[in-house]
């Protein structure tokens, strides 16, 4: 797990010397009935506004800064969001980016990459295929390898987005977390641990940690749906999963037409243009699946916005 020392040390460095590429985003604070919830507050984290559409430039860039880049410099293997938040911290620092994507990922996202002028490499159908043909080429290349969620670095600049919420709003009763590998919500439950209920929330096609839970260990699932080229991680990453099981209780699951229609709400409702694993904490309370109470004050992590936005007509 990142310590909370670790994630005070990091946003202090993206403060001082970052502030215009790491961005502190807003804090959206909304009575629970103005999103249909019967609760206190909604609180919406605005993470899908960050540098490069999503939370990832967070861990990206402490990745880079905290190792030195050789020449052939940085690669990684991505749905999308990891690769443009690498490509556009690689730029930040002048230094080159080669992105391994699965061929699920969305051409807006490859579009996305190329503009930032990273080398795109199509490496197999899935993210595990893609980060397979990654590891290759960097044993090849010898370039700083960026992983799209299970290093120390990644989990670490995902908390100072946890941070970020306690300076802006305080401690929220919940936080509701997408999770992929694990980066963003390993990232969160760091920081806040039992301070805040941090609830884990998966697609039902894309279930790396709730099969984890189930045979006690992180196992390989089949991931598939509208949200896997953001959550389609074979196989929870080894540091979220000793921080989920340190700091997180639950674990919920939601359909994909629950996680669009939450999509499309924030886009008809709010004018918030988010991806769909950024949808997922909105379905959860409209769906149910996370009932808080009257008086709680709960936490929506909008984690990205790469997206076509032909999609929200």
């Amino acid at each position: 797990m990142a310590s909370r020392y670790q994630i005070e040390s990091c946003l202090r460095t993206f403060r001082l010397g970052y502030s215009h590429f790491i961005l502190e985003t807003p804090l959206w604070k909304l009575p629970g009935s103005a999103l249909g919830v019967a609760c206190a507050e909604v609180w919406l984290k605005l993470e899908h506004l960050q540098t490069g559409g999503s939370f990832k430039a967070r861990g990206m860039l402490n990745r880079l800064l905290s190792n030195p880049i050789p020449a052939s410099g940085v690669i990684v293997a991505s749905g999308g969001n990891a690769g443009i938040a690498t490509a556009a911290a690689a730029r930040e620092l002048g230094v080159r980016c080669e992105v391994f994507v699965p061929e699920l990922s969305s051409p807006a996202k490859r579009a996305r990459l190329a503009a930032l002028g990273a080398t795109v490499v199509v490496g197999g159908a899935a993210y595990a295929d893609a980060l397979q043909a990654c590891t290759v080429r960097q044993q090849e290349t010898g370039a700083l390898l960026t992983h799209a969620y299970d290093q120390p670095e990644v989990l670490t600049g995902a908390g100072t987005l946890a941070l970020e919420i306690g300076q802006q709003g305080g401690v929220p009763d919940s936080v509701l977390v997408s999770v992929g590998g694990g980066g963003l919500i390993g990232g969160v439950a760091s920081w806040f641990g039992q301070r805040s209920r941090v609830v884990a929330l998966e697609p039902e096609r894309a279930p790396t940690l709730f099969r984890a839970r189930e045979a006690g260990k992180p196992v390989d699932v089949a991931v598939s749906g509208i949200a896997a080229d953001s959550l389609g991680a074979q196989r929870i990453g080894s540091l979220a999963w000793t921080a989920t099981q340190a700091h997180v209780r639950d674990a919920l699951l939601l359909t994909d037409e629950s996680i669009r229609a939450a999509q499309l709400w924030l886009w008809n409702e709010l004018k918030l243009a988010v991806e769909p694993a950024a949808a997922l904490p909105l379905a959860a309370l409209h769906s149910g699946r996370y009932t808080p109470r009257a008086d709680e004050k709960v936490c929506l992590i909008l984690c990205g916005a790469n997206l076509d936005p032909a999609t929200l007509a």
